[in-house]
């Protein structure tokens, strides 16, 4: 790849940012979190890009400039947004990566960056815009880009990274539709977790398909949708319990992670095999195609 020769400090502020984050988990959950700000789907119901205004969209790059400065503590840049590594890098968004480059930005690191929900992946990278990695633009604030070779000298931290999935754009429209029918939220909770089985659902998909305030009071146990779709064969685990997610890998399911959720519709076996786990003292193994289960499923405690 055709990198700046001899550029020390971009060379230590991309240091500096892989070892705050060397898994790009911090940076993934920042992308998480603010299309899920923009979204506000406990308010909204809302959960696709598409479902934003326009001035919603162009605000999108404001929040990550935040968002990740509240993540990583950048300091205020003197000129540029940041200072990191005592270097100035100015922040960029794009959803095409066609990062908009105004003449203060000539000769500045840039810290840009792209994201798309509905591929769960995200990118960001380095690059200085000298005058021969920049498009002139012609228009009155000479606004640029990046030029073929400035393309070809992006230093990328991570390059089409996974980031955690909105799990209403990976199920069928028509199943979509079918969750969010219901009036009653604690219904379409319910719906949600027989339709999204054995997939990762987050707090803020729980959030936005119950649009009320005690949200995940409509997953527990006590009349929420454990109580319901344990009748059903079906179990809830979660993210946030160690011994929730080893049943998960005991199953060999879909793990959830911190904050998330998978339902697994189970059934009860009289031997052990691989797969099965011991849960109230009988075993059980994860059979996510049955359309029912014979057997109410067991109780899943916290710990």
């Amino acid at each position: 790849m055709n990198h700046s020769p001899n550029d020390s400090p971009l060379e230590e502020v991309l240091k500096w940012i892989i070892d705050q984050d060397p898994s790009g988990k911090r940076m993934a959950n920042v992308f998480r979190e603010t299309f899920d700000q923009l979204y506000d789907g406990q308010r909204t119901g809302r959960y696709r890009w598409d479902q934003l205004y326009k001035t919603e969209k162009t605000h999108f790059g404001t929040l990550i400039e935040i968002n990740l400065q509240r993540e990583f503590e950048f300091s205020d840049g003197l000129v540029m947004d940041y200072q990191i590594a005592g270097h100035e890098v100015d922040c960029k968004y794009s959803a095409t990566a066609s990062w908009m480059l105004p003449p203060e930005s000539i000769d500045q690191l840039i810290l840009g960056s792209v994201a798309s929900d509905e591929n769960s992946t995200w990118s960001m990278g380095l690059v200085r815009a000298t005058v021969e990695n920049r498009n002139v633009g012609k228009n009155r604030d000479q606004k640029g880009t990046l030029s073929s070779m400035g393309k070809r000298r992006i230093q990328w931290i991570r390059k089409d990274a996974p980031m955690p999935p909105n799990v209403l754009l990976h199920i069928p429209r028509d199943d979509v539709n079918s969750i969010f029918a219901p009036r009653s939220g604690q219904a379409r909770i319910n719906q949600l977790f027989r339709i999204a089985m054995n997939r990762r659902v987050s707090r803020n998909v729980v959030a936005t398909v119950a649009q009320q305030n005690d949200y995940m009071k409509r997953v527990r146990a006590n009349g929420g949708a454990r109580t319901t779709l344990q009748a059903e064969g079906i179990i809830i685990l979660s993210g946030d319990y160690g011994r929730q997610v080893s049943i998960a890998a005991d199953l060999g399911c879909t793990i959830p992670e911190a904050g998330e959720l998978v339902s697994i519709r189970v059934a009860k076996v009289d031997f052990a095999m691989a797969g099965s786990v011991e849960l109230d003292g009988e075993l059980w193994v994860a059979r996510p195609e049955l359309q029912v289960s014979a057997d109410p499923a067991p109780i899943i405690r916290s710990q």
